[in-house]
């Protein structure tokens, strides 16, 4: 069996995704997502010009043999670009040997961990009011966990707050717009929201939050410990973590559970904050870590720590990406949540896909493989739009993290 062709699908159903389609010589090809949000095209050219032709005449079956090669024979490793080439391929090796099995993916994983996957859903508004309610409707509509952002009074356009009520899409113009950002005022905030959401709707439901690497580990720790008596599930990205170490800060003066890792692209990447269990869920994804043979690693180092997985899911990633994710989720034996950011409809249409929704879990099918398709016909009606990510300044001008 070989690889007999192989090729990249960009489409806009919406918003952007990188899909790559591996052929073999039996008929059989698997699709893998390689989305890069805001820098899908540098993906693009490393898959063809550098990737592709590498893959041509070897064998699919061989995916551990193929995930050394483009990691190592490249020499220049990890990386977003690169992690996100491997992650495709790697994807997609697993979508033909699955399909040439003849059973779901998750059952070559090692098989079901659990029968289906708990997800959390994104509530927001531009005050406490409004985020109130949109957890309230997330409620309603069956979710478990639900995370809660806030507009603050006085920031334009604070972080999670999005333009619509299921599907927030942050990259939203041709260049980079521009948000603003005040920590103090973050700070005398949002421990608000969870005292009115615990108020309104108990403790029966989990809450998470997201920092997105706003605070610096002291600001971290100080909201962290305001969060506790809300008895968060998790709280996000709460600070910078290309310094592993700043989180023993935050975690030496809260209890709040911590959550990181969505940027992440290797094990390199959480090694420290593992082993010496600074955090308590690990958010590294299937496109972000070089796929299902790389994450699995990552799994199972987290397990030895008793640190569970917490998937990235927003909309940034394609249905392939949820699909490929679902599959791990079923398999994972030390599983926490899953992301879970709904496509628009028009994205559905472009990625056909066998996982469902239902009171608050999304369960994968039966179908062979991961269980996500391309219909390129489809795909090719939506062209490639430009869209970045915002960029974020404090008051006086400082550039800050988005």
């Amino acid at each position: 069996m070989k690889i007999q062709a192989a090729r990249v699908i960009v489409t806009c159903p919406g918003r952007n995704f990188v899909t790559l389609k591996i052929e073999t010589d039996q008929g059989v090809y698997g699709i893998g997502d390689a989305t890069l949000n805001g820098r899908e095209l540098s993906v693009v050219s490393y898959l063809e010009d550098h990737v592709i032709p590498a893959l041509i005449g070897k064998d699919p079956q061989r995916i551990e043999d193929i995930w050394q090669y483009l990691y190592r024979g490249a020499y220049w490793r990890r990386g977003p670009v690169t992690m996100r080439a491997i992650a495709a391929v790697d994807v997609a090796l697993w979508d033909i040997k699955a399909k040439m099995a003849g059973m779901p993916l998750y059952q070559l994983l090692g098989g079901r961990s659990r029968d289906h996957v708990m997800v959390y859903g994104h509530a927001s508004g531009g005050d406490i009011a409004e985020t109130v309610d949109a957890v309230g409707q997330y409620i309603d509509m069956g979710y478990k966990a639900i995370r809660a952002q806030t507009g603050i009074p006085g920031v334009k356009d604070a972080y999670g707050v999005g333009r619509g009520k299921l599907h927030y899409e942050p990259a939203d113009a041709a260049l980079p717009s521009e948000t603003g950002w005040n920590t103090r005022k973050a700070l005398n905030y949002v421990p608000k929201l969870f005292e009115k959401l615990r108020d309104t709707y108990g403790f029966d439901h989990h809450l998470l939050h997201d920092g997105h690497h706003r605070y610096t580990p002291q600001e971290a720790a100080n909201l962290g410990r305001m969060l506790e008596p809300y008895q968060l599930f998790w709280l996000e990205d709460v600070t910078p973590a290309e310094n592993q170490e700043a989180f023993k800060l935050v975690r030496h003066h809260t209890v709040t559970p911590l959550a990181v890792g969505e940027i992440f692209n290797s094990i390199w990447d959480a090694k420290d904050l593992i082993q010496n269990q600074l955090i308590d869920y690990i958010r590294t994804t299937v496109v972000g870590a070089g796929g299902l043979t790389h994450l699995r690693r990552i799994a199972d180092f987290a397990a030895l720590y008793q640190i569970r997985t917490g998937c990235h899911g927003a909309t940034d990633l394609s249905p392939v990406t949820m699909g490929a994710a679902l599959h791990f989720d079923t398999w994972v034996p030390n599983f926490g949540i899953q992301e879970y950011m709904r496509h628009s409809d028009e994205t559905d249409d472009v990625f056909p896909h066998d996982y469902s929704f239902a009171d608050g879990y999304l369960s994968v099918g039966d179908t062979p493989g991961h269980g996500v398709d391309i219909d390129e016909e489809l795909a090719a009606k939506h062209p490639y739009k430009p869209a970045y990510l915002p960029v974020a300044r404090l008051a006086d001008g400082t550039m800050w993290n988005w």
